[in-house]
C-alpha cells in the first residue's frame, strides 16, 4: 500500500493533487488543511471516502476504488488548544476510513490526522494523538491501523515515540524534513503511526505551493501473530514428528 499525506496549506496546493498520485501510483491519498467544499469525488483514480465538515479547512481521504471498498468512516473533534478555541481554525482533527483490501480480503484503517498548531503544548499534541487512535479502534478493534498527517511536533520527538510505543504503536519519520516555513521551526511534523503493518519506507516527496512537504508511506501488511493456542499445536506437532 502506497498512503501520500499532505497539508495544503489552506488548500494552496490542490493543484498538485493528480499528479501526485498518478507520479506514485498512490492507493490512498489524506490531506489536511484542504476546502472541503471545493474538493473532487475523484483524484487520479482515487475515490473520496468522506471529509470533514465542521470545518471549511479540513480533512479528506481518497482511495483506490479497484482495490479498496469503503466500510465505514469516522471523524472526531479531539481536545482543544486555546488557539482553537479563540481562532476556531479547526474542530474536527482526525477523519478515519475503514477499508476492505479486496485481493488480500482484509479490513485495514487508514486515518488523516491534524494535531493542533505549535501555539499549543505537546503535552496537548500527545493527548490527541492518544485519543485519536483509541477513537479509531471503534472502526474495527485489531484491525491493522495506520495514522499519518501533520503532527506539529518539532522537538522532542524521541519521547513521543517512546510514549507511543508504550501504547502498542509504531512512529515513523521521514526520510528528510517535512517542514520548511519558518527558519527556527523546520524539521520533521508529517508522521506514520501504525499498528499491524510493516513500515517499508516513508518518503519526503518535492516541495510544492504548501510550507509541508507530501510524504509518502510505504507498507504492506504485517504478517498475523501467532496466538498461544497456535504456537501450541506447531510445537506438538513438531514434537510428534520428531517421535516418528
Amino acid at each position: 500500500m502506497k498512503v501520500i499525506s499532505y497539508n495544503l496549506r489552506k488548500h494552496r496546493a490542490v493543484g498538485e493533487l493528480r499528479g501526485l498520485v498518478e507520479r506514485h501510483a498512490a492507493d490512498v491519498l489524506c490531506l489536511q488543511e484542504c476546502d472541503t467544499t471545493d474538493i473532487p469525488e475523484e483524484i487520479g483514480g482515487l475515490r473520496l471516502a468522506d471529509a470533514t465538515s465542521r470545518n471549511r479547512l479540513g480533512l479528506a481521504v481518497y482511495y483506490r476504488a479497484n482495490t479498496y471498498t469503503a466500510v465505514e468512516v469516522r471523524s472526531m473533534a479531539l481536545k482543544k488548544s486555546l488557539h482553537d478555541r479563540v481562532l476556531k481554525p479547526a474542530e474536527e482533527r482526525m477523519l478515519g476510513v475503514r477499508l476492505h483490501d479486496i485481493d488480500e480480503n482484509r479490513d485495514v484503517i487508514v486515518a488523516s490526522f491534524h494535531a493542533a498548531p505549535l501555539t499549543a503544548l505537546n503535552s496537548l499534541r500527545r493527548h490527541q494523538i492518544r485519543t485519536a487512535l483509541t477513537e479509531l479502534q471503534q472502526l474495527g478493534e485489531g484491525l491493522p491501523l495506520l495514522m499519518v498527517g501533520d503532527y506539529n511536533y518539532p522537538v522532542f520527538k524521541e519521547n513521543l515515540g517512546q510514549q507511543i510505543r508504550e501504547h502498542g504503536y509504531e512512529l515513523n519519520l521521514s526520510d528528510a524534513r517535512t517542514y520548511t516555513r519558518y527558519r527556527f521551526f523546520r524539521g520533521h511534523y508529517d508522521f506514520a503511526t501504525s499498528v499491524g503493518f510493516t513500515i517499508d519506507r516513508v518518503r519526503t516527496l518535492p516541495q510544492g505551493r504548501s510550507d509541508h512537504l507530501p510524504i509518502l508511506v510505504t507498507t504492506r501488511l504485517a504478517d498475523p501473530p501467532v496466538s498461544k493456542m497456535q504456537s501450541s499445536e506447531a510445537d506438538a506437532s513438531s514434537q510428534a514428528v520428531g517421535a516418528a
